[in-house]
């Protein structure tokens, strides 16, 4: 190892269950890339760690599990991005190698596409075989969902992505106020539930539009961006909110996703006949954006 290399540390370690019996030892670093141990690897392949030898056969420059020759035309430029050992520290401190864990769903690919070509030796099969059962179990994917479960990773990695989601949309300070939500949005729901609409109503809106707008525009955003905004959001000593929501949201990422909002619901309001007809088409545009997912309103119409 050069004496200048980065060694980054595990924040994380874990064993990768595979199979029945398959026990994978693996790791998460402190720059979030996810680990099979180099012995990890060579297990899961039924193969054991050979020393390097000048062999007219081998290809340098490869692990002994995919230097032969007549696996060359099949190793992808995804797979030799990811061939080379990377040391770390240990959370016990000590140095080990290991592997970028998107190498073993990468190189049962090698082997079972050589297969399906033909070009295996009776020596490779067997790696073949082991390569069709990995994959059973693992993905390109999933590899990655695997180790973070396997390391408890997965908590901490859900609490950085929501930190960072936070950080796009929530303004540190309170925008001044300016005009969001059009009258049409309003006009539209007086009109699919049969209000009389002028100006003054809107200004005197029945409260049940309030949890009206939170359901069709912001639970729309992004998980964990609705709370934040309840908490960030000012109240008088009542209790009341004393500022609007879309004021404590970004000017860059924030406050385009709720316009784009807005305006994705108020045409959809524009082409229903009334607001049960609004709320089925409301209910399939988000069934198709996120998955089957029934919205109850919480509140009857008024009349």
């Amino acid at each position: 190892m050069n004496n200048q290399e980065i060694v980054l540390k595990a924040t994380y370690e874990g064993v990768l269950i595979v199979g029945a019996d398959q026990e994978l030892p693996c790791a998460v670093l402190e720059d979030g890339t996810r680990l099979l141990t180099m012995t990890a690897v060579y297990k899961a392949l039924g193969r054991s760690i050979r020393s390097k030898i000048a062999v007219g056969n081998r290809v340098i420059n490869m692990p002994s599990f995919m230097d032969a020759q007549n696996l060359q035309p099949f190793v992808s430029e995804e797979l030799r991005g990811v061939i080379n050992p990377v040391p770390y520290r240990t959370l016990n401190g000590s140095i080990r190698d290991g592997y970028n864990a998107k190498i073993l769903p990468l190189v049962c690919d090698v082997y079972l596409a050589a297969r399906q070509a033909g070009e295996l030796t009776k020596k490779q099969e067997p790696v073949a075989m082991q390569a069709e059962i990995l994959v059973r179990s693992l993905s390109k994917v999933g590899i990655i969902a695997l180790v973070d479960e396997a390391t408890g990773y997965q908590y901490a990695r859900e609490r950085d992505e929501l930190q960072k989601i936070l950080r796009a949309y929530i303004a540190e300070e309170l925008l001044p106020w300016q005009k969001t939500f059009p009258d049409v949005f309003y006009q539209e729901i007086f009109r699919l539930n049969g209000w009389d609409f002028t100006l003054g109503d809107i200004r005197k809106r029945p409260g049940v539009i309030g949890i009206w707008t939170n359901k069709l525009i912001y639970e729309q955003l992004p998980k964990g961006v609705l709370d934040e905004l309840r908490k960030k959001t000012p109240r008088s000593e009542a209790g009341n909110y004393t500022a609007r929501f879309f004021q404590s949201l970004t000017t860059n990422s924030g406050n385009p996703h709720l316009q784009n909002q807005i305006n994705s619901v108020i045409t959809l309001m524009q082409i229903s006949d009334n607001w049960k007809n609004f709320e089925a088409q409301f209910d399939k545009l988000v069934q198709r954006r996120n998955g089957q997912i029934e919205l109850n309103f919480g509140a009857k119409r008024l009349h």
